[in-house]
């Protein structure tokens, strides 16, 4: 089991924390020849591998709101090699946004293998080999200020939390705090109790 890495905020990101990061070094996104824009979805970071499903930390303990994911990760944990992972959002229980038409609680973003985040095109049909719905893209191609502001313009900041940029080809886990970064909302966490001391608010699925 292994933690997923930190994804540092842009510096015009509004949503930064007091222990938060900001990406300092623009120069790999700025020079990659394709990015992917894709929306931040607001849930919990969980890691399906070969042995189950953990949340962001593997130490984390037992919550109710769990269930359904490790009964999700259950049923394709044992197609998974023993040094693959698969990263995402787990979108049961709400956050500080609701979502009512999710095609599933589980939206993938990352397919790891070793220490190595794979490309997106690489990443996408692995998903799709395993039945595992992606996270919304919102835009690809170059990253430049013309790409942000016509992300942001498509978003709906009261109702969506941002999105995330990331090289469309393959890098180190090393690396992800120079070759992907986030975009928050300004005052984000609209709640002064966390989700997980609170009664379970379920978030609702597209009915059709």
């Amino acid at each position: 089991m292994k933690k997923y890495g930190r994804t540092y905020h842009l510096p015009i990101s509004p949503g930064v924390m007091n222990d938060d990061k900001i990406l300092q070094e623009m120069s790999v996104l700025t020079a990659a020849e394709d990015v992917v824009f894709t929306e931040k979805m607001d849930g919990e970071n969980t890691t399906i591998h070969s042995g189950g499903c953990h949340a962001r930390s593997p130490d984390s303990g037992y919550h109710a709101s769990r269930d359904w994911m490790k009964a999700y990760a259950a049923g394709m944990s044992m197609t998974l090699a023993e040094n693959e992972r698969i990263v995402g959002e787990y979108l049961f229980a709400q956050h500080s946004v609701a979502y009512d038409n999710l095609p599933t609680y589980f939206l993938g973003f990352a397919w790891i293998i070793g220490s190595t985040i794979q490309s997106w095109d690489a990443t996408l049909r692995r998903f799709d080999a395993l039945g595992i719905k992606p996270v919304p893209l919102l835009r690809r191609g170059p990253f430049n200020d013309d790409a942000i502001n016509g992300v942001l313009a498509g978003l709906d900041l009261g109702r969506q939390e941002g999105f995330v940029v990331r090289e469309t080809s393959s890098f180190d886990e090393t690396e992800m705090g120079t070759h992907m970064a986030k975009y928050v909302r300004a005052d984000h966490v609209q709640s002064e109790s966390h989700w997980m001391q609170t009664e379970i608010t379920q978030n609702g699925l597209r009915t059709k």
